[in-house]
């Protein structure tokens, strides 16, 4: 056991070892969660970055949504799709895809807009429809952009899940609330930690999976 400065225990290596099964469930909840937001958020990201990329005036106006919605307060949030969704899943699901909205769409722009111009006229010349030029040649080039703006998004949303306790969807969050409730340090220092590591690796996954995808950003920076 470790013990905490008021005394009491911090970590309590016996209930870790009883609750084994809850707190691989919560894990697995957590995760659920994510992707789902994620996959949601990407739905929605996609379509508005494409749409934006070279018009100003619609990329100002879907910053300015995405940015309105990015302020509104989880809580809140919650509160206003209850009456419609109740305490389910998709309850949690749509705040925490709506958060990523702002992030994802600006790192798809701004990528898609930084493909050197040579190489977009080149892939012209070379009698590239322009459907065929945004995904074999502007997204593959802007791909470590993007994908940069996923991993901001994913470990931003892997801290956010927690707050989804409050209304019964909170994966680890709910170990934290546990421990709140029941004055018991171990559940809440499970539950932080466990969403720590579980936003590291989810950091390291996508970069190692960003590094496999595109090889000659490896090769240019080694030289």
């Amino acid at each position: 056991m470790l013990a905490a400065y008021d005394g009491h225990v911090l970590v309590d290596w016996s209930w870790v070892a009883d609750h084994g099964d809850e707190i691989v469930s919560r894990l697995r909840e957590h995760a659920v969660l994510l992707g789902w937001s994620m996959v949601l958020a990407l739905l929605f990201a996609i379509p508005l970055a494409l749409v934006s990329v070279g018009r100003r005036r619609v990329y100002g106006t879907v910053l300015a949504t995405t940015g309105i919605l990015y302020t509104i307060p989880s809580l809140a949030a919650f509160s206003l799709l209850l009456p419609y969704t109740g305490q389910s899943r998709l309850t949690a699901i749509i705040p925490l895809a709506a958060y990523s909205l702002l992030i994802l769409v600006r790192n798809i722009v701004t990528g898609l807009e930084h493909v050197p111009t040579e190489v977009q006229d080149a892939a012209t010349g070379l009698g590239y429809s322009r459907r065929r030029k945004l995904w074999q040649v502007d997204v593959p080039l802007a791909l470590p952009t993007i994908v940069a703006g996923i991993r901001i998004a994913v470990v931003t949303t892997i801290g956010l899940i927690s707050v989804s306790a409050l209304i019964g969807q909170g994966g680890l969050g709910a170990l934290m609330t546990d421990g709140f409730e029941k004055d018991f340090y171990t559940p809440l220092v499970v539950g932080v930690v466990l969403t720590v590591m579980f936003a590291f690796a989810a950091d390291a996954l996508l970069l190692a999976t960003q590094k496999l995808l595109t090889p000659w950003a490896r090769r240019s920076a080694t030289r």
